[in-house]
């Protein structure tokens, strides 16, 4: 993470305000319209499963992980990922990502879906989805439909929609 010392800490209630400032700062208003937004709307992320960098007491990162299905299959969604701009390409994504997907993978989850380039989240294992295997509503681009499996073969066989798993258990 070149010089800086990051802490990589679980969310907690109190990091509310300051994680949606950094996301006004860092995606703006529009960000609500997008698809992943609506799902995450349905179910709320999961305070155990998500994490935030800091440098010092400064919140520079952020990562959140929420209970979706594919289909019939229970699976997370990662994400919103945002670090401040200042503090960008020195690994703090990474970092955030790698200890969500620990996390979850300690916690027994099998599966991880985002929206996003595969040349950056396939570097934390993430891979394209073939084309009409899984489908989200609203303006998606399917090449951008990125799966990894926190257990071997658990995508095997799992198609359908993603939407929010109101069932939190």
């Amino acid at each position: 993470m070149s010089d800086l010392s990051v802490t990589i800490l679980p969310e907690t209630p109190k990091d509310a305000q300051a994680i949606e400032r950094l996301h006004e700062r860092t995606f703006g208003p529009g960000r609500m319209a997008k698809t992943a937004y609506r799902i995450r709307e349905g179910a709320e992320h999961r305070l155990d499963l998500s994490f935030t960098a800091r440098i010092g007491t400064l919140l520079v990162g952020s990562v959140r992980l929420s209970p979706v299905r594919i289909g019939e299959t229970k699976a997370l969604l990662l994400g919103p990922l945002t670090v401040e701009p200042p503090f960008r390409e020195r690994g703090v994504g990474y970092a955030l990502i790698s200890r969500a997907l620990a996390q979850a993978k300690a916690d027994a989850h099998r599966l991880v879906v985002l929206v996003g380039d595969e040349p950056y989240y396939g570097k934390s294992g993430f891979k394209n989805i073939v084309k009409g295997q899984v489908t989200m509503a609203g303006p998606v681009d399917p090449a951008r439909l990125l799966i990894a499996e926190l257990a071997p073969g658990a995508f095997d066989g799992v198609t359908g929609a993603i939407g929010p798993d109101w069932d939190k258990s």
